[in-house]
């Protein structure tokens, strides 16, 4: 079991940043991948970062350029720096990973709202 909590939402305007951060605790050892997706009120939950256990990262391409995913030194902590925010990127916030031992496991989510 991984348990995932994200932090680091709030209210901020457009062109400003944000830095989310999610601490992972548990089965750590296992984790191929960690992510980030968001959902924004009536569509669907999109993918945003991921990075892999070997360091491999991809983004959506809304975001190219904006965001940057990275995890924490000793690898408990994902992070989503994002930068240049429009009121596009307003969404709940959610940390993802994965491993072939826990599966899937989710965060509680944190809001990102971004005012014009």
């Amino acid at each position: 079991q991984v348990q995932l909590v994200e932090s680091g939402g709030g209210l901020v305007q457009a062109g400003g940043s944000l830095r989310l951060s999610c601490a992972a605790s548990g089965s750590m050892f296992s984790i191929n991948i960690m992510r980030w997706y968001r959902q924004a009120p009536g569509k669907p939950r999109e993918l945003v970062a991921a990075i892999t256990s070997g360091g491999t990262t991809n983004y959506a391409d809304s975001v190219k350029g904006r965001f940057s995913i990275s995890r924490g030194k000793g690898e408990n902590t994902l992070y989503l720096q994002m930068n240049s925010l429009t009121p596009e990127d307003t969404a709940v916030y959610y940390c993802n990973t994965y491993s072939a031992l826990s599966g899937n496991s989710w965060g509680q989510g944190t809001q990102v709202t971004v005012s014009s």
